[in-house]
């Protein structure tokens, strides 16, 4: 077997991606094998050549449609014995592969930009990191968890071997420990973006990072120690089966080994960027890198590969251009390096390079130890062209572009960073960097003309139905235009004067100063000089109260005339119904009756097409203690739910829609009502959120004054599961609503949920609400959206 502590030589190279080889692992099935993943858009998984030195390729896996940035093993589990493959792409998603099946088994979408690190945990979790700044944990097919508080892309993850511990590494230079979700510590140290993650025990692990720094840390903070040898960005890091000596690659074209904190080995590659690598079971070292080419190098005698291949290795290698911009071989002058006589003089120490000058031409080698002579490892040259062949040359706020441009708009003023994809739309990207940059739109055209011409056109742009002139397209917030909303907020559509029209508004009153943000009445003064948040979080559930009882019973008797036999209300029933109205409005001191209560029932029941009226009745009856006992006990509950929810078809009528939400809505006042609607939430609010699509701002009102009842019960019982499906709600409804006063209701909601609860601040950021809400900050009219929508603000 392989004598201890030997050098590695090659045991061989595989060819099969098409492009740079992004990720690795070794893999569980088959044993001994490793599955790689690439720029492509292919996975692959590798099984060791029982006959020889070599590995074959067992099945390529699809599933992505960008480039695949990441793998990880998810270990096996009764369901899969064999365990899982985990991939991450730069089209945002996870794909999930059984290890026989070239297509995934599941897709797991949520982030909002490229996943670029996995890491796989107890119980089937998964870890996931993005450029999107936040890493999500996730169980079997669902997000459990997102984890916000990085500014830059993550592009490491590992999860610890003890419970709940978690650690993420970003682009903003630091790595944090989170505990059941919340960052439990931060960790500073490194000069710049860090790449890569190993864990070497319970206490201790492993980072890397564009500063070409290697540190270990304990898990309580400290850094033990900083390890230097790299030349160029560390792009990945692994550590050998049980002990504490790792492997390292990156962009100076290199792999090095360390062993006892020193680097005993560099072994050089004829690629730019040695983007991964991953330790095998047996203590073979696997690499993937820029030129699509995995190369296995091993201590074992009997795995090494044959003289010839290694020669043709080392041809290869020698035939590398080296850029000197690089600084991978430190600062050249040509006219001072001795010439091919240095060579004879043996090397101090292993992957020391020495650069000699043959016939005018430079070129380097590299001492090794084990060989005991110098290998040359390529030609300096004054480029190699690489920049831009091979991805993330270019590094703008923590993430990968294929351009980084410099903007000058005049020549007094400072130049901007323009980053650019060739799979961005030129348009578009224009648009963002003078949005961002806060720049005059004069410059749109000149700026994507720029692009196109620097970027010779190079586009992979698929025409997508969505994209609209970012100036005048469909979609875009434009202050002022919705839909004729009043000031004054719900006017009941029942209060106005004229007929009664289920649905429509009222014409309404303009406010006097002052008014009470939700009822119109003056119930507050605020002082224009210094605005206090009195808006959230909210205390009490919101109600629809105005009616007109005398419209209601109009329309009632009218519509009873049409009604069928079996459905008709005698005389005494109109009137039992007109007593119920009385005594629920009224501040009286009756009680509603039984019968009051079962002759209600049965109008309530009536046809969709004739039974708003008593809708419209229960509606405000629900409000009184005794008919939300009644309704809401645990007796009659689930056929009252189920009433309700059969008006939300998004097929049916608009006045039976706007009624049974507003019903809901009142469930709230009382403590039956409460318990209720907490425990039919999920169904509820699943079902309430088709309403989204309704062209009605009443409808609207109504489902944003339902979030913001449930924000209410949730703000006091502190539910994450609960909070979570309300801002994920919120968010949804947000993307449709154009009527302000259901977007300052949505914001009330919004600001109750997240107060005094970071982790609900952490998942409104994770879901973007932050973004999504920034435009209603310079709402002008009603000014009650833009101070709320500022205090939200505040809080994320």
């Amino acid at each position: 077997m392989a004598g201890e502590g030997g050098a590695y030589r090659l045991r061989c190279s595989l060819a099969g991606h098409g492009q740079d080889v992004r990720g690795l692992t070794r893999g569980l099935f088959p044993q001994g094998g490793f599955v790689s993943v690439s720029r492509d858009r292919t996975a692959r998984l590798w099984a060791p050549d029982g006959l020889n030195r070599r590995f074959t390729e067992m099945h390529c896996m699809s599933g992505h449609s960008n480039f695949v940035s990441c793998v990880c093993i998810i270990p096996p589990s009764d369901l899969y014995p064999r365990g899982l493959i985990a991939t991450g792409g730069n089209d945002h998603n996870i794909c999930i592969f059984t290890v026989d099946n070239p297509a995934p088994l599941y897709i797991l979408k949520g982030h909002k930009n490229t996943v670029c690190s996995l890491s796989s945990g107890k119980f089937g979790t998964l870890l996931s990191g993005s450029w999107d700044t936040t890493a999500k944990v996730w169980l079997s097919d669902r997000c459990m968890m997102t984890l916000q508080g990085h500014t830059a892309a993550i592009w490491a993850v590992k999860i610890l071997p003890e419970q709940g511990l978690m650690l993420t590494g970003s682009a903003d230079k630091t790595i944090k420990l989170w505990k059941a979700g919340r960052c439990e510590r931060t960790f500073t140290g490194h000069e710049d973006c860090v790449r890569g993650l190993a864990i070497l025990s319970e206490m201790e692990f492993l980072s890397c990072a564009n500063d070409a720094s290697v540190r270990r840390w304990q898990i309580s903070g400290e850094c033990l120690q900083v390890y230097y040898g790299h030349t160029n960005y560390i792009y990945s890091i692994s550590v050998f089966p049980q002990c504490k000596d790792f492997v390292t690659t990156g962009e100076d074209r290199s792999l090095r080994i360390w062993k006892q904190g020193e680097c005993v080995q560099t072994i050089r590659l004829p690629a730019q960027s040695v983007w991964c690598c991953c330790v095998l079971d047996n203590g073979d070292i696997v690499v993937g890198a820029s030129d699509g080419i995995i190369r296995v190098f091993t201590e074992s005698l009997e795995r090494t590969a044959s003289a010839d291949e290694i020669q043709a290795f080392e041809n290869e290698l020698s035939q590398a251009s080296i850029d000197p911009k690089t600084g991978d071989l430190g600062d050249i002058n040509a006219d001072d390096l001795p010439g091919r006589e240095h060579l004879k003089e043996p090397g101090t120490r292993d992957g020391q390079t020495r650069l000699i000058k043959d016939n005018g031409k430079v070129e380097a080698y590299q001492w090794s130890v084990s060989e005991g002579r110098w290998i040359k490892i390529g030609d300096v040259v004054g480029s190699s062209g690489a920049t831009q062949q091979t991805s993330g040359k270019v590094l703008f706020e923590g993430k990968e572009y294929d351009y980084v441009f410099t903007i000058d708009v005049n020549e007094s003023g400072p130049s901007y960073k323009l980053p650019y994809n060739i799979t961005d739309d030129p348009w578009l990207t224009a648009y963002n960097f003078l949005q961002k940059n806060d720049l005059n739109p004069m410059f749109l055209d000149q700026v994507a003309k720029f692009i196109m011409d620097n970027t010779k056109g190079q586009t992979l742009l698929s025409t997508s139905a969505q994209f609209s002139d970012p100036f005048t397209g469909a979609g875009r917030y434009v202050p002022g235009s919705s839909s004729g909303s009043s000031s004054i907020p719900a006017a009941d559509p029942f209060t106005g004067a004229g007929r009664y029209v289920p649905g429509s508004a009222s014409n309404a009153v303009a406010p006097v100063g002052g008014v009470d943000p939700y009822t119109g009445m003056g119930a507050y003064q605020s002082a224009a000089a210094e605005v206090e948040n009195i808006y959230f979080p909210k205390k009490d559930a919101v109600t629809f109260d105005q009616a007109n009882p005398t419209q209601i019973l109009g329309k009632l008797k009218e519509l009873n005339g049409s009604a069928t036999e079996e459905h008709k209300l005698t005389e005494d029933d109109l009137i039992t119904l007109e007593k119920l109205l009385s005594v629920t409005c009224n501040t009286s001191s009756e009680t509603p009756t039984a019968q009051q209560l079962q002759t209600l029932w049965r109008a309530v029941n009536w046809p969709e097409d004739i039974v708003f009226p008593a809708l419209d009745i229960l509606r405000l009856s629900v409000r009184h203690p005794t008919v939300n006992e009644n309704f809401c006990s645990e007796k009659d509950h689930v056929q009252f739910i189920v009433l309700l929810l059969k008006f939300l078809n998004p097929k049916g009528k608009q006045a039976n829609q706007l009624l049974a939400l507003r019903a809901l809505c009142n469930c709230f006042v009382s403590q039956a009502g409460q318990k209720l609607m907490m425990e039919q939430r999920d169904e509820i609010m699943t079902q309430a959120i088709e309403m989204k699509s309704s062209n009605n701002k009443n409808i609207h009102i109504a489902l944003a004054t339902l979030t913001l009842n449930y924000a209410v019960c949730l703000h006091k019982v502190n539910n994450i599961e609960g909070k979570a499906q309300c801002l994920s709600v919120i968010s949804t409804v947000m993307e449709v609503v154009q009527d302000l006063e259901a977007i300052f209701r949505l914001l009330v909601a919004l600001g109750t949920l997240i107060s005094d609860d970071t982790n609900a601040v952490q998942l409104a950021k994770s879901l973007g609400v932050d973004s999504q809400i920034k435009k209603y900050a310079s709402v002008s009219e009603p000014a009650k959206v833009k101070e709320c929508c500022r205090f939200v603000l505040n809080l994320l």
